[in-house]
């Protein structure tokens, strides 16, 4: 049974987006946010129903705004943690007018059992798209004509599909699949992007990331959604020569909902996974990032084709 370090980061509602992209540049992606200001956006909500306000959501009133995330206590969660706390401590240097708030980092051990539970409340069926539902495995749900079910359990990896980036890749991937399309899906996470576009009509896959908890919890939901047509490696295809060898060539779409940094030390190897129309859709850049991330594709020979934007996060569609 895996343990992990609850991080709990105390700052100030203003300042909770950019250190959220801080976390996102260092590889961290999942957040818990608790903020006064949700309750306040509560209280301002007319549809709110007054009937069902529990405790936790009555004690965000006077909660001082916090960001927990959650990494593996093993050697390379404990680095994960190094790298945030390095970077509170740069943000206290810059910190003389108090806008990060004050910056506190406590820490806790968390079980597995406990850290699942944590989340799973907060976990309903949704919509995205034109017809993808994104629905937890302990959840029903009355499905319409057309819908496309799929369940998603995604433990200690990232991708409930309700991130703005990884919404906006599965949009896109609607837009894109048509039937029979072979897909790589690198950093793959929960791996809910392989599972929209096998819903969608992608007959084959092939699924990697650095993480070996990834690659195992990707595989068992794409399995969990009756798919038998993938293949999963675990590694880092900027360093890996063998690696893009064994994951080879024609793939038709390539997902990297990664971070700005990792596809910008991606772009040079994309192309030897794409078919000849191949399209490729990155996703989890922040807007500061953007340019960077547009230079390195373009000195790789991708052209943009479409940007999706959603709360500071961007999209981008490309092909050769």
């Amino acid at each position: 049974m895996d343990n992990f370090i609850q991080i709990d980061i105390y700052t100030s509602s203003a300042a909770v987006d950019g250190i959220t992209a801080r976390l996102s540049d260092l590889g961290i992606t999942g957040f818990q946010i608790s903020d006064s200001a949700d309750f306040e956006d509560f209280l301002a909500d007319k549809n709110a129903n007054w009937d069902y306000v529990d405790d936790s959501l009555m004690g965000l009133k006077t909660a001082e705004p916090k960001i927990t995330v959650y990494v593996h206590d093993n050697a390379q969660g404990k680095e994960q943690l190094e790298s945030v706390r390095a970077m509170v401590e740069e943000l206290k240097l810059s910190n003389s007018d108090g806008f990060y708030g004050n910056l506190r980092m406590e820490l806790a051990n968390v079980k597995e059992e406990d850290w699942a539970n944590n989340w799973k409340q907060y976990y309903k069926p949704f919509r995205v798209g034109k017809s993808l539902i994104i629905k937890p495995s302990w959840e029903e749900f009355d499905a319409r004509e057309g819908d496309r079910i799929l369940e998603i359990d995604p433990a200690s990896t990232f991708g409930t599909g309700q991130h703005h980036t990884t919404k906006m890749v599965m949009e896109t991937l609607e837009d894109v699949i048509t039937g029979g399309e072979r897909v790589l899906d690198l950093g793959c996470g929960s791996g809910i992007l392989t599972i929209a576009a096998f819903l969608l009509g992608a007959e084959k896959a092939v699924i990697c990331d650095i993480f070996e908890n990834a690659v195992n919890t990707a595989s068992e939901n794409i399995k969990k959604n009756g798919f038998e047509s993938f293949s999963a490696f675990c590694g880092n295809i900027s360093e890996d020569k063998s690696l893009r060898g064994k994951i080879g060539g024609g793939f038709d779409v390539i997902c990297a909902n990664i971070v700005a940094d990792v596809i910008i030390d991606m772009s040079p190897y994309f192309s030897e996974f794409a078919a000849e129309n191949a399209v490729l859709i990155v996703s989890g850049i922040i807007d500061e990032r953007l340019e960077e991330v547009l230079y390195a594709l373009k000195a790789a020979n991708w052209k943009t084709v479409s940007q999706k934007r959603e709360e500071g996060w961007n999209c981008i569609k490309l092909k050769r």
